[in-house]
């Protein structure tokens, strides 16, 4: 598994492409996918909106990474940093911000590789 983090418009999905020889256009898109395609794909892209998908639809975002882990062990996850700056007013915002940092946890201990691409910069962070 490979894990591709930073924050918004930094240039994730452009080094994704290289990284795996492949266009977007065969990438799963996390906020607007049926949960099930998601095992197997060969990345998907915004991880973050699928857990507040799974949260609206109350499933379990943790039990859910954790499964897509152990049964997608050859995919790669964009997911955005979203956890800094202002801590959101509404409840459902802070669950949202809080469950993403912890699937981003769950995928980054199951990953082989981590980058953080910051202004279209990667930065290997976990493995060689």
């Amino acid at each position: 598994m490979i894990m591709i983090t930073g924050g918004a418009y930094q240039g994730k999905i452009e080094f994704a492409e290289k990284l795996l020889s492949a266009d977007r256009s065969s990438f799963v898109n996390g906020s607007e996918c049926e949960f099930d395609e998601i095992f197997g794909a060969i990345c998907v892209n915004e991880y973050h909106l699928l857990v507040r998908r799974l949260i609206a639809e109350n499933h379990d975002p943790l039990g859910f990474t954790e499964e897509f882990c152990r049964r997608s062990p050859d995919t790669a996850v964009i997911i955005n940093e979203i956890g800094a700056g202002i801590i959101p007013l509404e409840k459902s915002d802070r669950q949202w911000r809080e469950n993403a940092g912890r699937c981003g946890r769950i995928i980054a201990e199951h990953s082989d590789k981590v980058y953080r691409i910051c202004c279209g910069i990667p930065m290997l962070i976990k493995g060689e």
